[in-house]
This record gives C-alpha cells, sequence and structure tokens, in this order.
C-alpha cells in the first residue's frame, strides 16, 4: 500500500471538476500541466484564465521532499515558522553528506561517524514535526521518491533542483528553495509564476545504442541552459508512450539543465507497470480511474503547435547516442562526431573514469543494460580500459540488483560499486584528497546530469561529459572518448577484432523489487515531547538569527563586492564538496561565498579589491570587512546568474555577509526566487551593456527605493572612482507580496508574523 493513500485519492476526487472549470475558463483543450496547475490552486476551482509568463499565482502543493544538505536550512527556519507539525505529507532523505572513497559499506561507515550529528538532528526534528526520516544509505531522493511517493497529476516541492524527477510519473514536481518549502509545510500558499508550456514530440522509438538520456541530452542542445527557462516541458507522442517510467524520469532530471521549471509526461501504461511493481497497485487503480485529466485532452497532442509557446519534434528513430560537455551540459556532440570534435579541441582522449549512477540513471533498467555489457567483457575476453564505478539509487535497487547478479558482473570487471547516495555527481568524490586543485587535465565520463568545472572531483582540469549509462559503460571498457559502440572494434586480450553486442536490460525485475530494509523511519504521532539538539558550540549546526530589514538608508554608499565573469552558478556562488560540512550553519558556510566566481577585472577567482584598504583579498573576507564597517555592497554578474543547483545558501551566505542587491543580465527561476525569499533585491539591467559600464572601485546609490513597486524599474547612481557618474535602470519581477518580504527582512519573518 502507498504512502499517503488518502491525501492522493483526494487529489483525485476534485480533479474533474476543477479541471473541467479551467477548460471552460480558458476556453479551449488543456495541456497535462495545465490541468495539474489549475487542479492545484490554492483557492480550490479555478476563477481566472491565467496568462503564462505573465501572472503570480498561488499553489497547493501536495507534499515537500528536502534532501540533508538542504534540510538542514529548510528546517532551521521551519522551528521559527511557529507550528507543531508540517502541514502536508513531507520527507527528509540522507543522501548527500556520504562521500565516495572507497566502497559502499565503508563509505557508508564512515559518514555516519563524521556526519552522525547532523544525522541525529534531521531526525529528531522529523520525529518532532511528523515528517517520514530516510536514513542514510537508503537512496537518493529522487529515486526514492520515485518509488514510493510520486504518483499521476499530482504536485510536489523539493528542495533540490532535481525535484524534477518525478516528472517521469506524471507530477508536476518543482525543485526550490527552503524557504519555499517552509511556506508550504507551515500550510501556507505557493507562489509560482504560470509557466510557459514548451511542448516536446517524439516520434518513433528508442533502439539499440540510444537511450532516454539522449532525448535530453538533444533537447540540452536545441534550448541550451536556459531556454526552458520559466517553462514546463510537456513530453508526448509514441515514442514518450513506448518509453519506461524511469526512463521518463530520467528525461525530466535533467530538464533541470536547461531551466526547465519542471519537465513532465502524460499517464500511460509504462506508468502502471511501475506504479505496480513498487507495490502501489492503489495508486494505480485510482489514477486508471480518472486517466482522461492525467494526460492532456487529444487535440493538444494532435495539434501542439496551437497550444504550447514552443514545439520541439525528435524523432527517435534516427536520434544518434550523444556526449555533453566538457564544462556545460548544453554542449552535444553525437557519437559518430566525437573523434573529430575530440581531436579538434584537444579534449584528452583517454578516458581515466567511468561513473553510471546519480539521480537521474541509477534505475533497475539503466544498470541492467550496463550489466549487459559488463557481461561481455569476460565473454568477449575483453579488459576494461578505465576505472568504473556504479552508484545505485536506492537500497531496494541495490538489493534487487544484487540478489540478481548483476553486482557481481561489476566486480567482476574491476568495477567499484559506491553507496546509495550521490557521492561523484555533486562533488562528494574522494577523488584526490587535497590535492584536487592541481590535479592533471584529465577526462572523465557520466551518466550524471551536470559537468561544470570542478563539479565532480574538485580539479578544474577535468573535463567531464555526460551520456547514458550504456554508452558510459562502453566507453570506459574502451577506456577511449572517441569509442563509438556501433561502428567501432576492440582488440582483445587474445590479439581478435571484437565488437560489443548492443545493449540489453530489463524495464523491471522480471522476479520483482526486493528490499530487507528500506531505510525509512516514520514520526511519532504526536512529537510535542521531543527536543531537538544544537550544541552552541557545534561547527556543523547553528541556530538561525532572523535577517534585519534591509534599511533604504543603507542603500546609499553601497560598494562593489565582484563583478562576477562569465558563468556563475550555485557551484560559484556556494560550492558543494566539503563544504556540504556546513550546511546547517550558516557563518562557517558564509566563507565559502562566492570563491569560485571569476572576478571580471582581473579573471581570477576569490580574489578581489577591498574599497577600505585598497588591498585584494578573498571574497568573504573582503565582504566581512564591509559588514564591520557597516556598508552593503552590490554583486553584478552576467547570464542566467544562479543556474544549477536550488541550494538557498547562495542566497542566503551573501545575505548573511552583508550584500544587499544583485544585478545581473538574467537570472536562472529558483535563484532570483531565493534571493527574493531572503529579503534581497534581485535586479536585471534594463540595458544588458550597462554591465560593462561596472568599475572595479564603483560606488552605487539607490536613488528611488523608496518608491519599489511592481513593475516599477528602480534606478541606480554609480559613481566611480574618479567622480564621473553613470545612472542604471534596473528592472525586477517583485510583486506586492514579494515587496512585503523585502520591507520585513525575509519571507520567514513575514510568516512568522502572520503565525504570532
Amino acid at each position: 500500500m502507498a504512502f499517503d493513500i488518502d491525501m492522493i485519492k483526494g487529489v483525485y476526487a476534485s480533479m474533474g471538476e476543477r479541471v473541467d472549470k479551467a477548460r471552460e475558463l480558458v476556453g479551449k483543450p488543456l495541456t497535462l500541466s495545465e490541468k495539474i496547475l489549475y487542479s492545484h490552486l490554492w483557492d480550490g476551482t479555478p476563477t481566472k484564465n491565467f496568462t503564462r509568463g505573465k501572472d503570480y499565482v498561488d499553489f497547493a502543493p501536495d507534499r515537500v521532499a528536502c534532501q540533508d544538505a538542504t534540510a538542514q536550512m529548510a528546517l532551521l527556519q521551519f522551528m521559527h515558522a511557529g507550528k507543531p507539525k508540517a502541514a502536508v505529507p513531507t520527507t527528509v532523505h540522507c543522501d548527500h553528506l556520504i562521500q565516495a572513497k572507497v566502497g559502499a559499506e565503508a563509505d557508508l561507515k564512515r559518514a555516519n561517524q563524521t556526519s552522525n550529528e547532523v544525522f541525529d538532528f534531521l531526525e529528531s526534528v522529523s520525529n518532532k514535526y511528523g515528517i517520514g526520516f530516510w536514513k542514510p544509505g537508503a537512496g537518493i531522493i529522487h529515486q526514492v521518491v520515485l518509488e514510493n511517493y510520486a504518483f499521476p497529476g499530482g504536485m510536489m516541492i523539493g528542495t533540490d533542483s532535481h525535484t524534477v524527477n518525478a516528472g517521469g510519473l506524471g507530477m508536476v514536481a518543482i525543485g526550490v528553495g527552503g524557504a519555499d518549502a517552509v511556506d508550504v509545510m507551515a500550510g501556507m500558499a505557493w507562489e509560482l509564476k504560470f509557466p510557459k508550456l514548451i511542448g516536446v514530440k517524439l516520434k518513433g522509438k528508442l533502439s539499440g545504442w540510444t537511450a532516454p538520456k539522449d532525448v535530453i541530452l538533444k533537447v540540452a542542445d536545441i534550448l541550451t541552459v536556459k531556454g526552458g527557462t520559466g517553462a514546463i516541458i510537456e513530453y508526448f507522442g509514441e515514442g514518450a508512450t513506448s518509453m519506461s517510467c524511469t526512463g521518463k524520469g530520467t528525461i525530466c532530471n535533467m530538464g533541470a539543465e536547461v531551466g526547465a521549471t519542471t519537465s513532465t509526461f502524460g499517464y500511460d501504461e509504462s506508468m502502471d507497470r511501475y506504479l505496480r511493481a513498487t507495490n502501489r497497485a492503489d495508486v494505480a487503480d485510482a489514477a486508471l480511474a480518472v486517466k482522461q485529466h492525467l494526460t492532456a485532452d487529444p487535440e493538444v497532442y494532435a495539434n501542439p503547435g496551437q497550444y504550447f509557446d514552443e514545439v520541439i519534434e525528435i524523432d527517435l528513430n534516427t536520434l544518434e547516442p550523444h556526449l555533453n560537455g566538457p564544462f556545460t551540459p548544453d554542449l552535444a556532440t553525437p557519437i559518430s562526431k566525437m573523434g573529430e570534435t575530440a581531436k579538434a579541441n584537444d579534449w584528452p582522449l583517454t578516458v581515466e573514469v567511468g561513473l553510471i549512477g546519480s539521480c537521474t540513471n541509477s534505475s533497475y533498467e539503466d544498470i541492467s543494460r550496463a550489466a549487459s555489457l559488463a557481461k561481455q567483457v569476460a565473454d568477449k575476453n575483453l579488459k576494461t580500459k578505465s576505472q568504473f564505478t556504479i552508484t545505485p539509487g536506492s537500497e531496494q535497487v541495490r538489493y534487487t540488483i544484487e540478489r540478481d547478479g548483476f553486482i557481481d558482473t561489476f566486480n567482476n570487471i574491476g568495477a567499484t560499486v559506491f553507496a546509495n547516495a550521490c557521492g561523484p555527481c555533486i562533488g562528494m568524490w574522494d577523488r584526490y584528497g587535497d590535492k584536487a586543485a592541481d590535479a592533471p587535465r584529465n577526462t572523465i565520463v557520466h551518466s550524471f546530469n551536470r559537468n561544470f568545472a570542478k563539479r565532480a572531483d574538485g580539479n578544474p582540469n577535468t573535463l567531464a561529459f555526460v551520456g547514458s549509462p550504456e554508452l558510459v559503460t562502453a566507453i570506459a571498457i574502451a577506456g577511449r572518448l572517441d569509442f563509438n559502440p556501433i561502428t567501432d572494434k576492440l582488440l582483445n586480450e587474445d590479439g581478435e577484432e571484437v565488437m560489443l553486442d548492443e545493449p540489453r536490460g530489463y524495464e523491471l525485475p522480471p522476479e520483482g523489487f526486493a528490499v530487507e530494509d528500506a531505510g525509512y523511519i516514520a514520526p511519532k504521532e504526536d512529537g510535542s515531547g521531543v527536543e531537538v539538539k544544537v550544541a552552541p558550540d557545534s561547527e556543523r549546526l547553528q541556530l538561525l538569527a532572523p535577517f534585519e530589514p534591509i534599511k533604504p538608508e543603507s542603500l546609499k554608499g553601497m560598494k562593489l563586492l565582484i563583478k562576477a565573469f562569465g558563468k556563475c552558478t550555485t557551484d560559484h556562488i556556494s560550492m558543494a564538496g566539503p563544504w556540504l560540512r556546513y550546511r546547517g550553519h550558516l557563518d562557517n558556510i558564509a566563507n565559502n561565498t562566492l570563491i569560485g566566481a571569476v572576478n571580471a577585472f582581473n579573471k581570477k577567482t576569490n580574489f578581489v579589491k577591498n574599497q577600505l584598504t585598497g588591498e585584494y583579498g578573498g571574497v568573504p573576507d573582503t565582504q566581512r570587512e564591509y559588514k564591520k564597517a557597516g556598508i552593503k555592497t552590490l554583486v553584478v554578474g552576467d547570464h542566467n546568474y544562479g543556474e544549477g543547483s536550488s541550494r538557498e545558501h547562495a542566497a542566503m551566505q551573501p545575505r548573511h555577509l552583508g550584500v544587499a542587491a544583485v544585478l545581473v543580465k538574467s537570472f536562472a527561476r529558483i535563484h532570483e526566487t531565493n534571493l527574493k525569499k531572503q529579503g534581497m533585491l534581485a535586479l536585471t539591467f534594463a540595458n544588458e551593456s550597462d554591465y560593462d559600464l561596472i568599475q572595479e572601485d564603483d560606488t552605487f546609490n539607490f536613488l528611488d527605493i523608496d518608491q519599489f513597486a511592481p513593475e516599477k524599474p528602480l534606478t541606480i547612481e554609480v559613481v566611480h572612482a574618479n567622480g564621473s557618474k553613470d545612472t542604471i535602470i534596473a528592472n525586477h519581477s517583485y510583486n506586492d507580496a514579494q515587496i512585503a518580504w523585502f520591507k520585513e527582512g525575509s519571507a520567514l519573518n513575514l510568516i512568522k508574523k502572520e503565525n504570532a
């Protein structure tokens, strides 16, 4: 029986009436995305036709999911909300704090020793506030959600950008910052700008070496890392219905890499099969009863151009396997072109490591297809040329693949099986010890979702390429980036030329899933007596103090902290890897603030001018000097600022240190919201070329902040060191409610005030 089945049945009970009313208001057939959005309005039955990309709308998500790195700050904030229990079903998953080094057993044991303080805190807070707790080793949040909580037609939010993985089961699942999660957990409405809609029609059917991963790698090529911003991507067509549920999850998962609000698929037989295989026949039966509401109206998919803001067509019959990278997930190369492209760019052809797994490619199907290739190493007398690692997505998957012999198959070719956790995908990989910064230039291939510089191993010289688990396995066997398994032969240990057979696998385990201990701990029915302990001298955890409102007078005489050059992701603003240990201690983790951002004036990282002394130093140290002097600062950035993870630390840390405003050419959606939630000014250049006006010694004066209002730009006077001045117009997307957050100091301050 499924978790929260009564809640799910409640969603379905009201869905028909709400969808019918929405169709009447909109005046035309509805996409799946619209059906889910309109059936989850905070006010219940729809009364208005919302304008895509313009109207802010209040929603009522069905559930919340948090991973351990972001859950710390989210729950520290929730403790201030004045609520005895989470208002909607909520779970915490311990998957980010387990470092990959030796292998599953040793790594998990070490994590339980080094991070026990954090795990104990999360378990106790969960117990107190009625939150389901998944202990370390239970699995990666998104795989566990897909296996246990996701349901067609539902809406959920999660404190991780890859929450969108649940779109593989027909949800609208959206990554958010912790403050957004606190809203929903406190029983309040959750606000989102009504998304635009991108339709992706999948023609044909996948076969041979081409996998679901290649679909999203191609979409990333078409849309780029910001082409999906502010939109939901909805997949449909014969290619979609012929694909497995977990394959759909892989595609939705990496939709975060094109900036999409989320991605989703209409309910079909593959979802029904997956629900029943994961012991949720009750959900499958309930979904079948309302299946017409769990996909788009037929007219939409027949004439998509009339209903979507943009339509993309991909022919799966001709789609090639792809490798995307390095350093960005949208640089796509078909495998047939990789040889010439790699040589033209001087990419190292020797592949040192191949890694499969992570939240996007850790299903039974993915691992079984990779295992079919691993088995050929012995059968064809080959030798694996690269190091090779596997990360199962959950304990249920791990237990089942061990029972079915796949782990033995991997062990036989010298592979390492890591713990059921994020590991290398988020930089929790002890590949070099403390020598990562000076490690040599090299190439790795993986089936993860992100490949920013230093993302996996901390080495700025590692070129990481993203591919399907099948292609990654084949390349690891060959040891070369330019190996095309469709056409190329390998020389075996007897000197014979052999070719790898096409990968084969199972959509679902033929003998069913199995697990002894899935890793779930249910909370107490009444947690009022549970004590949450945070040691006052802890370096890992720190109780939060409310942010003070930014006063208008402090927005005069502001200094430039840094003008970031080029790509500035949340990894640049608040690095992961070893810094994850401080995710529950705001002051300690603030010591990594913007240390990865490139200073536009000297092209160095973590090296900025302190205008008070004229000397250069680290960004956090310089900012602390400004804070000590009572001076607010401004950060300037380029396009898609804050791309990547949902981590709200990238907003909270600058706020804590005294940054008052961020002025950029454009924002990634989640980061812009996070800045707003923390009571900061998130602004964009009205004229992008004004970015070039900003000089290293600039002082800023906000001239009309007292007139801060929706759709009214702000005027900033820029005073240069020689006394000359420029005036910059800064746009913003604040509505009245968000301006109230700014005036109160943060959204949390407003929640606390309203619950007092």
